[in-house]
Parts: C-alpha cells; structure tokens; sequence
C-alpha cells in the first residue's frame, strides 16, 4: 500500500471519491480498495466510529476483536486511547492483553528480544516480567522431561509445567498510579460487585453514578486494588497546553525496533518535544494530527518515561492515603533534598573545575578565561530568566553513545546514554546530572585497547558541553544572549527519522545554531542546515569517499588510493599496494578499517560482492603514523595568511605543511573548525620528494605550476632510498633508525576514526607512532580533513574550541562567511562527483539552494556510488580499468 493511498485512506475518501490515478492503482477494483481500507484501519489502531472503516466492516464487535488479535500477534503496543471500548466492551484489560501477548511468544519458545522496546517496558510495568525473569520462565517450563531407567525405558515422566502456571495473575503491586490520573469504571459485573470489600463498591459506585473521578481524590489503595483487580482503568489525561518533561530513562527496555506507526510516532515525539514547547505547539510544529500526539505523550507518562510541567495537584485536595504512597513519597523526599541544596555555591563548585581545565588550553588565551569565568558565574540567573530562548544543538551519531554504555565509566551515566540513544536528545535541563556522572569518570584511567577510548571520548564530550553551555564568548549575538546559550545534545539519526520538512522546522523553532561532532560516522546522513547554521559537514557527501578524492584531485597530495565499483573482482593487488604492509579499507557507507596486506585480497573481494571499496595505502612496514592539525589556523585571516609562515616544517610545525597551506587557499578554514589528518606511509609524496632532492623547493602557491614532466623526471632521478625514511633499524643501530609501536593485529581489527597511531596536538606534541631525527616534508602526506568538534583526543578538542572562541567562529558575521563557502564548497563537490559518473548526480546543478536544501537531510537517499573505477596515484586522479 503506497503513501497515496493510505493518504485518502485517512481522510476518509470513499471508492466514488478517489481520483482516477488511485484507482488505477488498485486495479480499478473497489474490493481491493475494501481491503486496503480494512488492513489500514487494524495496522492503525483507528476507531471505528468516524472512520471509513465502519462503511467497509458491518460487525462493530468483530472489528475491533479482529484488531486486538492482530495487535497481539504483532506484539504492538495495547490501543489504550481504545479503552473504553477494549475494557468496557471487551474485558480485555492492559494486563490480559500482554498475558495473552507474553504467553503465546513463550509457547513459540521465542527470544525475549523479539518484543519491540516500548511494548516490553509495558509488559515490564504491569507484568513484571524482564529479561531475567522471562529467561527464568523459560528455563523452568523446560526443565521437566523424561527419564530413563537402565532397562531403556521410561521410569518416570513428568509433563512440562504450562506455561500459563508459571505467569502471574494479576499486575504487579508496584504499579504506578499518578494523582491527576482519570480512574474509570471497567466492566463491572454483579458477581465482581459481591466479591469486592464496602470501600471498593464505594468507590465504584461513585465512579458510575457521579461519573470519571481524579484518582487524587480517591483512596489510593482502593484504587489499586480494584486496579489489580481489572474493575476500573486509567486514563491519562492530555490537554492543549499541556508542557511535557522528558527526564533520563529509567525502566526503559533495549529490544529492537518494530517499525509499527505509533511507535514510529514515539520516536518522532521523543526527539521533538521539549518542556517549553506545549503539545498543540508539537502537533503544529510536527504537522501531525493532534489526538495522535496525545495519544503518544499519554503513553509516555503512563509509562513513567515523561511526567506533566507545573501542573501537580495541591496536596492538600488529595486524599490523606496518598501521603503515603510510595511515588509521593518519593518525589516529596526528591524535592526536600533539593530545597536543602545551595544551589549558589553548587554552581560554582561544579562548574568552575571545569573551567579551569578549559583555561589550560593554552597560555595566550586571557580573553577566553575571562569569558569561560563569567559564563559560570551567571549560569543560574541565565538559566531562570532565559529558559525559552533558543539554544545550540551539538550533533551526535550512536558511536558516542556506544562508548558511554559500554565503557562502565560510571554507575548512572548509562540512563543517560540510553536516553540519548532512544529518545534522541539530552535537553539541557538533565545536563547538570550528566556532567555529574561524567565529573565520575577518572581523568587519569588507564585501560587496554578499545576502553581507554572510552574513557577519552566521556571526558572529551564533558570538556565540549562545559566549553559550548552558556559562554558568551561563542554566543552569536552578544547583545540578544549576554550570558550565552543553553545546548541540547541530538543524535543525528533520530532527527533524520523525520521528514525533512519537519527536521527543518524543529531546528528553526528551537536553536540558533548547530555544531556537529567529528569525525561522523560514514553509516549516517548528517544533518545539513542553513536556517540555523551548521558548523559541520556542508552536505552529507562531505562525510563520505568522495570528499577524500575531492581533496586529492584538488591538493595533488594524499596516499596511494583505488576506488573500485561493486561488483569487481580482483586477480591480484595492483602493484602500488604489494610493498605496503598495512592497507586501510573502506566498504561504501561504513567507516574504514586496517587490514594486513596478506589477507586483503580475499576481505576486498568479498567486500565487492556487494559494496564499494575504496583501498588506500596505509603503513609501509606496520602501521601509518597519522598527525592531526586543527583549524582554524593560526596567523590565517579572512583571506589567507597573515604573515607568511616562518620557520622549517617539522612534525612539531606541522601546520607549515605545503599540503596544509594549500588547503587553506582552496577551502575556508577560517570561518569553520576541525581537524586535517595527515598519514606517514613510509613512502613520501613524489611531488614533495622530487622537489626536494632537486632543491627546487618552491611554495604551496608554485607548486601547481610544475609540470608533470618535470616531476617523473626528478622522481626517477632521485634517490630510492630517501623514498622509504621508515626502513627498518639496521644491526649497527643507526641513529635514524625508528621504534614502532603494533596497535592492530592482521586480522580486521576496529580501529579509531583515524585508524591513528600518532596524533599532533597543534601544541607541538605527537604520540604514538615512531620516532625519528630526521622529518622530511615529503614523508607526510593528506589523508583525510574533518569538519567540526572532535571527540576522540582530549588535547585535539581543547585545541579547536580554544580557536572557536578566539576566531569567533559563533558570530553571526562568521556565520554568513561560512554559509557562503559551504554553498560554494557543496556546488564544488557535487560537480566533482558528476565528473566521475556515467550519470549525472544533481541535474539542476547551477541552483545554488540544491545542495542544502531538503535533498541533503533526507534519510531515504543515498550517496551516488560510483559508476568508475578510480585511481589515485599519489600525484593526479585517473580512472582505472585494469583488473
């Protein structure tokens, strides 16, 4: 069923009504359309009062039993907004449902983790049934079998115990139930009315004879017993203006992702709701009809993941027995504790610490300290007087929230990394808990492998929110926010779950601008954005192969690198890669890995069977050594360098790279942040080289004008030695000689975003890596450049946020610098890619919208695979046909 039809579906068209292309589609036949109808109606959970269901299906009755049945046997969620008609009707209680639910997935001895996430918290609350427990059932229904005595036949034989035994039966005491609840009479029966005390028949005669009661008003345990009992139901009431609260989640269950409409709809609330905004604002804001939205963040508060803004009941209107209820007595102990906190001296003790680490940064940035200093001193009267202005938003992918709940860095930040993780979003409200739990990390921990980076990026991401939350310095308008701007935290594939259209809209409403994370996953989309801008990648495809052939088509700098076309079989390496030890490979949409070159050939070609692969050198006789150089640069203005760069390059220098200044001609580095990642090979760049044992050094902006000629001859005619620095140490220990350091194995290891084994901190600092005397120029060559804030190296991040404030990259002048490069950078990269297809990429390419429009946030397109093989061979681009 296309989207077209499902459209006229839920408006209601009927067979005489639909236009003719849509009948076309059914094949002209209205029983078909019957169907759709039919099928669309249970899929949906709708109503079958004011729908077109109720023209298709005569049997009132036998519909809605038809959709709890398919409810059930597709483990949705229960239609609670059905309630009245599924309890009162039907009998069939939340809790009856789900025990039919958990039973028949039991019987068809089924993983627990086949129950979608919000159905299994929901069976988690009222069953209390968990991964621990559903395994414990099923060991216990398995564990009666036959035995055998020593004749061979059967001694004893004990039946399975029945599955229905083993669940409970009826919901668990510890339901919650809130005050401003609506309790409603369920299906009452005069042999229930018997069985129940005087108190409870009270209650429920109130309820039918007066009508819904607040369940505040009642007394709290009665109204949990007859809950238990399945004699009334909840009912969560939503209203227009109702402001909703998403602290971090407790109880949520980690399963999968079924894909159904309301939990489609779920996730699209979770990332677009916040406490400022009420729900008929979201429904506008969403464009999503505003009963389902209720509908949604209903079920959120029923099942204790959101909770209503300011709107609690007086405590003195509820009832006496509800000062005693455990949740109230919960909430009241919460906000003692908070009433006693001195919340002047808080702020400074939690905030100060890390300003100044952030300080430390570097030596010659007083004006830095200063606004770092004052930012977290007037965060409390920032955060009560400005609470609805617009924020920043930094962009995450799922990787950050991997390393925080896998690194058991501390006990409660994994509430928050699965709230980052399912709800999509970290509001600035919860931050002051999670820098809390990231304070917990230790600064000096020391693990192996892949869980020190763990700690790195949880202590690099705590540094990175002090330094972008409520600083003046950063802020795009000093005037409108004198103290700065809150942050929230978004996780990129959540927002691109929404139409682009609405992703457009909810960045516009709630933040001035948008900071991406570096490096992005090559698995996702990022967001792009003009309105408000995006300090990140320009477009999608800058984060992905064809930017890294961009630059070296460009610069004339970079590895040796093949790009191969799926579906290619290699017979052999190609010869540029047989002398290296190391190759780093990139499948088309994931992030690339180190392979030894003795297994790379049969990991290429089964790669190629169904994906691009882009095979590039990496390490001569072990791993490359890689250096990052942040940008902005330093001693670079608006168009260029200020001051010629003085001094020899060194690895210490490794700005004064010719690789880097030419860069910095050909892109805006100025008005953006980020890192370049330069590799060590072994094998030095044979432009580079050429020059340098010529002695024709000429500067980054000569360099172009040399001809091809000229270069092949002096390759040939310099020494061949010179080209392999990295050979290994001779017996008589040379003084040139090296010590490396093996971080992967030969196998297919996972590697950081650099795959690095050394990284210059801009400070003059390198680690990892060998060490040698001697640095030539043409030793280094570009491997890849990264737009935005890095999180992998604790000293890489200080130094780019320190050049943030100090290049006032957030202001607005910056801004409209950068929106205009990143248009032109977009239109560049684009016509690139088209170049080296068979096919046009972007038709209308002249169209200076197209690159940042609704095309680049839209999650269902994919980057143009390549239709031509390509090589790189150090010096120019070319296709390559041999095979």
């Amino acid at each position: 069923m296309n989207t077209e039809v499902e459209f006229h579906i839920r408006n209601n068209y009927p067979w005489s009504k639909l236009p003719a292309t849509v009948k076309q589609q059914l094949g002209n036949s209205a029983k078909e359309y019957e169907k759709c109808v039919f099928n669309f109606s249970v899929k949906n959970q709708l109503r079958y009062k004011g729908n077109l269901v109720r023209t298709v299906k005569r049997d009132e009755k036998k519909y809605y039993e038809d959709l709890i049945k398919y409810s059930q046997d597709h483990l949705l969620l229960y239609p609670y907004h059905l309630s009245d008609i599924m309890v009162k009707g039907l009998r069939i209680t939340p809790f009856s449902f789900y025990l039919r639910m958990m039973h028949d997935i039991m019987a068809g001895e089924k993983s627990y983790d086949s129950l979608p996430n919000f159905t299994a918290a929901d069976c988690l609350r009222l069953l209390g049934i968990g991964r621990n427990q559903y395994i414990d059932i099923m060991n216990q229904c398995r564990s009666s079998k036959p035995s055998l005595n020593r004749a061979g036949s059967f001694h004893k034989f004990f039946r399975r115990r029945p599955i229905k035994d083993l669940l409970p039966t009826k919901p668990v005491e510890e339901v919650i139930v809130e005050p401003w609840w609506i309790v409603q009479a369920g299906y009452v029966t005069e042999d229930d009315i018997k069985a129940v005390s005087v108190s409870e028949k009270n209650v429920i005669d109130k309820i039918i004879d007066i009508g819904p009661q607040l369940a505040g008003t009642c007394d709290y345990y009665i109204v949990h017993k007859l809950y238990t009992k399945g004699l009334i139901y909840m009912e969560v009431p939503i209203e227009d203006d109702d402001c909703i609260i998403v602290p971090p989640l407790e109880g949520f269950v980690m399963n999968r992702v079924q894909g159904d409409y309301f939990e489609t709809l779920l996730y699209k609330i979770f990332v677009s709701i916040d406490e400022h905004t009420t729900v008929a604002e979201l429904s506008n804001v969403l464009q999503i009809d505003l009963h389902l939205v209720k509908n949604a963040v209903s079920m959120y508060c029923r099942l204790g993941f959101a909770r209503r803004k300011g709107q609690d009941l007086d405590p003195e209107a509820l009832h006496p027995s509800w000062q005693d209820a455990p949740q109230y007595n919960t909430k009241k102990n919460v906000q003692e504790e908070l009433l006693l906190i001195d919340w002047s001296s808080t702020s400074q003790e939690t905030k100060l610490p890390s300003t100044e680490n952030l300080a430390s940064m570097t030596s010659d940035n007083n004006s830095l300290d200063e606004a770092e200093v004052t930012s977290a001193t007037e965060t409390p009267s920032i955060t009560s007087s400005s609470g609805h202005s617009k924020r920043i938003a930094f962009l995450f992918d799922s990787t950050l929230t991997a390393f925080l709940m896998m690194g058991n860095l501390s006990p409660g930040l994994k509430s928050h990394a699965v709230t980052m993780f399912e709800v999509g979003k970290l509001s600035d409200e919860s931050l002051d808990s999670f820098l809390t739990e990231l304070d917990r990390v230790p600064l000096d921990s020391v693990a192996e492998g892949e869980a020190q980076r763990y700690f790195e990026h949880a202590v690099t991401l705590k540094n990175t929110i002090t330094f972008l939350r409520y600083n003046k310095s950063i802020s795009p308008d000093p005037d409108q926010y004198s103290g700065g701007l809150g942050i929230d935290l978004l996780r990129c594939e959540s927002l691109l779950g929404l139409e682009p259209a609405t992703c457009s809209r909810v960045l516009q409403k709630n933040y001035e601008l948008l900071v991406s994370m570096a490096p992005l996953s090559h698995e996702i989309r990022p967001v792009s954005s003009c309105i408000p801008q995006h300090i990140g990648p320009a477009i999608p495809e800058v984060n992905s192969v064809w930017f890294k052939l961009y630059l070296y088509n460009l610069i004339g700098s970079g590895p040796p690198t093949l790009l191969l076309v799926k579906g290619t079989r290699l017979r052999y390496l190609p010869p540029m890669f047989q002398d290296f030890d190391r190759l780093l490979i990139t499948t088309w949409g994931h992030d690339p890995g180190i392979v030894a070159t003795s297994n790379a050939l049969l990991t290429i070609n089964d790669a190629l069977a169904h994906s691009a692969v882009l095979i590039q050198g990496h390490g001569l006789f072990t791993d490359g050594q890689t250096a990052c150089v942040p940008f902005p640069l330093y001693g670079m203005e608006e168009r260029g360098w200020s001051v010629v760069p003085t001094g020899k390059f060194s690895r210490d220098n490794m700005h004064l790279h010719s690789t880097v200044k030419k860069l910095a001609q050909h892109l805006d580095l100025q008005h953006s942040c980020g890192y370049i990642t330069m590799i060590k090979t072994g094998k030095a760049d044979p432009r580079l080289l050429a020059l340098q044992n010529n002695s024709f050094v000429r500067s980054s902006e000569g360099l172009a004008d040399i001809k091809e000629d000229d270069v092949e001859e002096a390759v040939v005619e310099s020494n061949p030695v010179v080209a392999m620095p990295d050979a290994p140490p001779s017996a008589s220990g040379d003084s040139c000689s090296i010590k490396t350091i093996t971080k992967h194995s030969l196998s297919l290891p996972v590697t950081s975003p650099m795959g690095d084994s050394g990284v210059y901190h801009g400070g003059g600092t390198f680690r990892g890596g060998g060490i040698i005397n001697r640095e030539m120029e043409a030793d280094w060559v570009l491997l890849n450049l990264y737009f935005g804030v890095p999180l992998f190296d604790d000293a890489v991040n200080k130094e780019v946020c320190t050049r943030i404030a100090k290049h006032e990259l957030c202001r607005r002048e910056s801004l409209g610098n950068l929106l205009h490069s990143s248009r032109k950078l977009s239109l560049q990269l684009l016509h690139f890619i088209a170049e080296q297809q068979d096919q046009p990429v972007v038709p209308d390419l002249p169209n200076a919208d197209l690159p940042l429009s609704s095309n680049s946030q839209n999650n269902s397109l994919s980057l143009p695979h390549p239709t031509n093989n390509l090589l790189f061979d150090g010096i120019k681009l070319m296709r390559w046909d041999t095979r």
